[in-house]
């Protein structure tokens, strides 16, 4: 148990959530858009993340033994794996003088609602405070334990 696992560990946070906020505000930039590169109308897309394992030190092992812990992983974080896109159709909307519309005269959509995103992006922002906050705790506890020995 290192004296800076639990900033290292807020960090990992920090960044998860960082990039969850850009892919965020990429879908709403893109709330319009009707043609990608790919073809048809843009999908959302959104974080997967991941849980950063790591083995214990000797003395978290002996620990965990004592307590009966069977897992001999401990949490050390989180990680993105991959940004995933969401699938599902957009919404069809007749519009036949736009120049994606299909030969009936609709066009799709893209798959992003504002305010879905907007809820994202609130929880993004608070989990980037919360681990915020709790480095500035963990640096706040360290400042005074040099103090400790004056």
């Amino acid at each position: 148990m290192g004296l800076f696992l639990g900033i290292d560990t807020s960090a990992s946070g920090l960044t998860a959530e960082r990039l969850r906020m850009d892919v965020i505000s990429n879908n709403i930039a893109n709330a319009n858009t009707t043609r990608t590169e790919n073809g048809g109308a843009y999908h959302r897309r959104y974080v997967v993340f991941s849980s950063r394992d790591r083995k214990p030190e000797p003395f978290e092992q002996i620990l965990n033994k004592a307590l009966g812990n069977k897992d001999n992983t401990i949490g050390h974080g989180v990680r993105a794996i991959s940004i995933q896109e969401d699938a599902t159709q957009g919404p069809m909307v007749y519009d036949p003088g736009h120049p994606d519309a299909n030969a009936d005269g609709y066009v799709e959509k893209p798959n992003v609602d504002i305010v879905t995103e907007m809820v994202d992006m609130i929880t993004a922002h608070r989990a980037y405070e919360a681990n915020s906050t709790a480095i500035n705790a963990a640096k706040a506890m360290a400042l005074k334990t040099l103090e400790i020995g004056k």
